[in-house]
């Protein structure tokens, strides 16, 4: 090979050395990156009044939301200090141990790096009107918006961005 050839490639090898890492995808956040799995839904069905529980419903779909995610690894559970939120989680973290941490709905950013400093598969409970952005907080492509009657979604982020959505039973 001629000696200005050589040149030129070792050249471009060593520029593209020293090059910035390439950075991500537009829509991609840190959390997706991280390699992790998150799962994301609004609180099951709740009865009437302020701060209500779930309904009995709500209670049933609870435990299905555990029988679903039992066996996911989940290392972490955020839910909103809601009673409607917190009884929607209780039944993963009964049967997993792992305790449930409250996350302010008004400030999605601090869940989502709560989220990215969490190793392993993730649970976020939220609220119809908090799913579409965290999902996009977490590197995935938004569902359109849910409804007051939407209820039993669950939306699983995966490693590469790629949003699934499954409906309790």
């Amino acid at each position: 090979m001629k000696s200005w050839l050589k040149a030129v490639l070792l050249a471009t090898f060593a520029l593209g050395a020293c090059a910035a890492p390439i950075a991500p995808l537009p829509g991609t956040s840190e959390a997706q990156l991280a390699g992790k799995t998150i799962y994301v839904t609004r609180h099951m069905q709740k009865a009437q009044g302020d701060d209500p529980p779930l309904s009995s419903e709500g209670t049933a779909a609870a435990e299905r939301v555990a029988d679903m995610l039992a066996d996911r690894n989940i290392a972490a559970i955020f839910a909103t200090p809601t009673r409607r939120a917190m009884e929607t989680a209780a039944p993963l973290s009964r049967r997993t141990g792992v305790e449930i941490t409250a996350y302010d709905p008004r400030n999605p950013q601090a869940v989502a790096t709560l989220v990215k400093a969490t190793q392993g598969a993730v649970l976020v409970v939220g609220h119809s009107n908090t799913v579409h952005d965290l999902i996009g907080r977490f590197g995935g492509d938004p569902p359109p918006q849910l409804t007051e009657e939407d209820y039993g979604t669950i939306f699983m982020i995966d490693s590469k961005g790629e949003v699934r959505r499954f409906e309790l039973e």
